[in-house]
């Protein structure tokens, strides 16, 4: 009679690691900060090509449909050696009913910035791969996000695919956070670093029939009001131009996407931002061949 080799309960913990942790996973909450879940699509053969795997976080907008981003991006992150991480940053986290803190990075005593950092290095642990940078996309109050925490992480990103803002934060240092960046230092504790965001390969996009404002003009009493808050632009095309505008004074390029027909629809614009993704995956990886 041949000898058994494996034990049941490392069988079941092999069969449980298949079934939760490697293609769309499992919820998890954030170690650091169980406020913050987040799940995963993970390559069922990670590791096993001989290529490093990279990772792409999708963020969710403000109605928070992380798990539809995961998964609009499984195909995409399977045939290109991808992880895809989808936070999910809560409505009312300080207990108020406050929609629109992960827009603005600062909530309370939270940086948003740091939360998604945070997340990164638990998912590296768990898979034992460094990442170093990766790419971000975020759509709507995900748009919000992610270029923002451009200009709070730039090291942290080979690219960012910033979709459809209802708002948008220029490099002017003549007006405060959120509209520009003259408190900037003030308010975060770091200097804006342009020449590293220069570095970043950015992608913007937004359907060219995204034209209702109901949401997105700011009044004076709301919560985000500022002086100069609608000066961008009164659609988010507009004001999408006008962040593309101002990236290139300040000689940060970025290929802009107005995609036709297309309404207020994060899932719609998924495959443009995966041609987008692809290219700097084929440039990232071929200079590290040749490195």
């Amino acid at each position: 009679m041949a000898e058994q080799t494996g034990k049941p309960e490392d069988e079941a913990a092999a069969r449980g690691k298949a079934l939760y942790e490697y293609g769309p996973t499992s919820i998890y909450s954030a170690k650091h900060d169980p406020r913050f879940p987040y799940c995963l699509y993970v390559p069922p053969n990670l590791g096993k090509t001989g290529e490093k795997p990279e990772l792409i976080v999708a963020m969710h907008g403000t109605g928070r449909g992380f798990t539809g981003y995961r998964d609009a991006f499984s195909a995409f992150a399977r045939w290109n050696n991808c992880i895809i991480l989808a936070p999910l940053f809560p409505i009312g986290v300080m207990g108020d009913g406050y929609r629109d803190g992960f827009k603005y990075m600062r909530e309370g005593n939270l940086r948003y910035d740091h939360v998604l950092l945070a997340i990164v290095e638990e998912v590296c642990e768990r898979y034992g791969i460094a990442f170093e940078r990766f790419g971000l996309f975020g759509y709507s109050g995900g748009g919000h996000f992610a270029h923002r925490f451009l200009m709070l992480q730039p090291h942290r990103l080979w690219g960012v695919s910033i979709g459809a803002p209802g708002s948008v934060t220029l490099l002017d240092p003549t007006r405060d956070w959120w509209v520009g960046t003259r408190n900037f230092a003030e308010l975060f504790g770091q200097e804006l670093d342009i020449p590293a965001m220069r570095k970043v390969a950015v992608q913007m996009i937004v359907g060219a029939a995204d034209l209702e404002t109901w949401e997105i003009t700011h009044k004076p009493g709301g919560r985000n009001w500022m002086p100069d808050a609608n000066h961008a632009g009164a659609t988010r095309p507009e004001r999408l131009a006008s962040l593309r505008d101002n990236f290139a004074e300040n000689g940060i390029a970025a290929r802009f996407d107005l995609v036709p027909n297309t309404p207020h629809d994060g899932q719609k614009v998924v495959p443009t931002v995966e041609d987008f993704f692809a290219g700097e995956l084929k440039k990232l990886r071929s200079a590290r061949k040749a490195a």
